[in-house]
């Protein structure tokens, strides 16, 4: 017996009316015709009584509805779970990672692994430009960014670190002996960034249009990578400005990390698409929010 036609039986049993059976299952009252009819030659016996006002089930219609309903509804609960772990297992969750600290964060990524064994998980480098963009083409599924993040159509998670700013000036310049700065001393001088890479309001977080006393700073350079931040930097053609795990991560000869001392601590947070939630972005915003903030204590690497 096809699975089409024990399909038609079962809705026919429920329903007791070829036409609705028929509508039911998008195909003419004659196709459910034929099927009963061909079951029935198949068991030597009507599974239906007929008349012109009514459709009733048989006592061996009745017994064969109990008998096949069960592993019809199994077949189908099979079928379903085999294509949902078919999807999972092929689409990964993709998380974007702005900071360079993607290894201080790595017991958020073991343990929805070791959690979640039906969903790969792949953590990638989200340059800073555009990152928000990625999200919303579905270029990633979830971004570990500074906050705040004030988008309409992005929604916003836990956090995940918070550290200290700190000062990156070539080895040779003059800020590179201090033990410590203030952002006055930024405006002293100018940083980098003259083409801001996302909305006004985020980048004045992580890097302020102004200090505490209303001085202005200058943003002298336009840049759009690390690379070319650090190029910069090492040729004495501004400072600037980053979270305090850059220091461990990207120790250099020619520049000096210096401590800035005021200003708010930067937050790194989860950010995701709203229209775009997945269960497995669920999953991994809830792993977070179960494991809380990770403690990282950042190296401040002094000059050489």
């Amino acid at each position: 017996m096809e699975l089409r036609d024990i399909e038609i039986f079962l809705v026919l049993a429920q329903e007791l009316h070829f036409g609705r059976t028929a509508e039911r299952l998008h195909v003419t009252p004659a196709r459910v015709s034929q099927a009963i009819k061909k079951q029935e030659r198949r068991v030597g016996a009507a599974l239906f009584d007929r008349t012109s006002r009514s459709v009733t089930l048989t006592p061996l219609g009745e017994q064969l509805r109990a008998d096949l309903a069960p592993a019809f509804q199994s077949l189908h609960e099979g079928m379903r779970r085999a294509s949902a772990a078919a999807h999972t297992t092929s689409t990964p969750l993709r998380v974007g990672v702005v900071s360079s600290n993607a290894y201080d964060l790595r017991p958020y990524w073991q343990a929805f692994r070791d959690r979640h064994h039906d969903w790969a998980l792949q953590v990638r480098h989200a340059p800073f430009h555009d990152c928000f963009d990625r999200l919303r083409s579905g270029d990633l599924d979830l971004l570990v960014v500074w906050l705040p993040v004030e988008e309409p159509d992005l929604t916003v998670g836990p956090v995940l670190f918070t550290e200290p700013r700190v000062l990156l000036a070539a080895a040779d310049h003059p800020l590179a002996d201090r033990t410590s700065v203030t952002l006055e001393a930024l405006a002293d001088v100018g940083v980098l960034g003259k083409d801001a890479p996302g909305p006004d309001y985020w980048v004045d977080a992580f890097l302020p249009f102004a200090t505490g006393t209303g001085r202005t700073i200058e943003r002298l350079l336009p840049m759009s990578s690390l690379d070319e931040m650090f190029t910069h930097v090492s040729n004495g053609d501004a400072v600037h400005s980053l979270g305090a795990h850059t220091a461990r991560y990207h120790s250099r000869p020619d520049i000096a990390y210096v401590p800035i001392t005021d200003g708010a601590p930067l937050s790194w947070g989860l950010v995701w698409h709203t229209a775009s939630e997945t269960a497995s972005m669920r999953a991994f915003v809830r792993l977070v929010s179960d494991l809380g903030p990770m403690p990282i204590k950042p190296t401040i690497r002094r000059r050489p």
